[in-house]
């Protein structure tokens, strides 16, 4: 599957488009170069699924917890995830021991929503059905999503 984003203007039509096509997967890899725009589309996945927390990077915390509000639309709900979206940032961990000793196993077997920037750095440990997501700039300045 792919997705094209032409611009920040699109990028919530993307996200929704992505949101549409998950299924029963929980554990999303986000694979691509500093830039690629991992981060600014796993914000937009999330206000799409109606979180109304802020969405930043967890660089420094590794992993951030985002609610699903009750009471705003969006296309899937709370309990099509089983508890809220994970949100993991991988890029500073420098022994995969960092890994286990925040407990992993706890968020990616969970059945919430897990999205992972970053995840060369933890292949070994990733779920067999993980879906691994790249995002790629193109020459035009468009990014393409691909699954």
């Amino acid at each position: 599957m792919e997705i094209r984003i032409n611009s920040l203007d699109t990028i919530r039509e993307a996200a929704r488009e992505f949101i549409n096509h998950i299924g029963e997967a929980r554990v999303f890899a986000f694979y691509g170069k500093m830039g690629a725009g991992k981060t600014t589309f796993v914000k937009a996945i999330c206000e799409e699924l109606g979180s109304e927390d802020v969405i930043t990077s967890p660089t420094f915390s590794i992993v951030n917890e985002y609610g699903i509000s009750n009471h705003k639309k969006s296309s899937l709900n709370r309990e099509d995830f089983g508890g809220p979206i994970y949100h993991f940032d991988f890029y500073r961990i420098k022994k995969l021991e960092e890994v286990y000793d925040m407990g992993y196993e706890e968020y990616f077997y969970s059945g919430a929503l897990c999205l992972i920037e970053w995840p060369e750095l933890i292949e070994d440990i990733l779920p067999d059905d993980a879906v691994c997501v790249t995002i790629e700039e193109q020459a035009d300045g468009s990014r393409l999503v691909s699954w």
